[in-house]
């Protein structure tokens, strides 16, 4: 881990509770310990079992989270899920009446996927065992807590009446060339951010993926996770002649917002897909009434990673043909053989 995610750790106990301050130097680390204590004497500064789940959130994710060994992206997790989960239900309510029926009742909202609800709870439960172990409250509400059943999500592939639509969508849309790109290249979205026009290869009709836009709201370009993410994609001629047409400059983003002319963002290109998924909703039939969708026709669960599995159904697909074939050469071949030797 970088240097620069690492922190001074000091401790002090007051009134038989232990606190945590961190720094970026040991001189940082100690000047905030003497402000701490100051604060306890002073009674400016009072963590106990009346402290708001949300001033305590604060705390936790100052000086235990954030002083963790772990990625920026990981830190804006705990932070995304504190924000969008826990403290819209429970921010408001002291520690010591939070109980397990208010925790059981935040995650059955959580549940919008399996991964989700596990985040949610994972993040829940670190920062109630916590402060537990800082004297907070005398038991954890959240230490029994079980995950509702969700749906894992395993992404489906298009249908045939969705292929069509989204084909001939793509014609006209400004996000065509990014569904495209998921639907017959299988890239992630952020893989599709990152990829610039030096990443294409002219003479081979190849794509180099080196690198992804990180999740979260860091909006850093990085290399993937495993070696296996470092990959040689082979561009279809009906992508093709779309590349070429819409070609820059090397070090220019292949896909560039509509307005502003820059790289996307995760969320950026999440409302690309809204908007098409939009406009492929009224192409499919969807009834309209004043520029507004009053009866959808396009399946709720259709994402862009449906594309991306399609991707790989249709490569599995071909590879079982391809296997066909070599088998019903053979059996020519041995037939042919067999033939001549009678």
């Amino acid at each position: 881990m970088d240097s620069k995610y690492k922190y001074v750790v000091k401790t002090l106990t007051f009134e038989g509770k232990r606190y945590y301050v961190r720094g970026k130097s040991e001189q940082e680390a100690i000047r905030k310990l003497g402000s701490l204590e100051a604060e306890l004497k002073s009674g400016t500064k009072v963590l106990n079992q009346k402290t708001t789940v949300q001033k305590w959130a604060k705390e936790w994710m100052e000086v235990y989270v954030k002083s963790k060994n772990i990625t920026p992206k990981s830190v804006e997790m705990y932070k995304q899920k504190l924000d969008n989960y826990i403290l819209p239900e429970i921010g408001t309510m002291r520690l010591c009446d939070v109980r397990d029926t208010h925790l059981k009742k935040l995650l059955n909202k959580a549940n919008s996927s399996f991964s989700t609800a596990q985040k949610v709870k994972i993040v829940m439960q670190a920062l109630f065992k916590q402060a537990r172990k800082s004297r907070l409250i005398q038991y954890d509400p959240s230490e029994d807590i079980e995950i509702p059943k969700a749906k894992k999500g395993t992404h489906r592939s298009i249908t045939k009446a969705e292929r069509s639509a989204i084909l001939e969508v793509a014609e006209y849309h400004y996000a065509g060339l990014y569904v495209l790109l998921v639907l017959y290249c299988g890239l992630r979205p952020g893989e599709a951010i990152a990829l610039q026009w030096k990443d294409i290869d002219v003479k081979k009709h190849l794509i180099y993926v080196r690198k992804a836009l990180e999740s979260g709201r860091t909006g850093e370009v990085k290399s993937p996770k495993s070696d296996a993410g470092n990959r040689d994609i082979p561009i279809p001629e009906v992508l093709w002649s779309k590349l070429l047409a819409a070609q820059k400059g090397p070090f220019e983003p292949v896909l560039i917002q509509p307005l502003g002319k820059k790289m996307h963002s995760h969320s950026s290109i999440g409302d690309a897909w809204n908007n098409f998924k939009r406009e492929l909703d009224i192409h499919m039939g969807a009834e309209v009434y004043r520029n507004q969708i009053i009866q959808s026709v396009v399946a709720p669960d259709l994402v862009p990673y449906c594309l991306r599995h399609t991707y790989c159904t249709d490569l599995q697909i071909a590879t079982n043909l391809q296997h066909l074939n070599r088998c019903k050469q053979s059996q020519t071949r041995m037939a042919k053989r067999k033939a001549q030797t009678i």
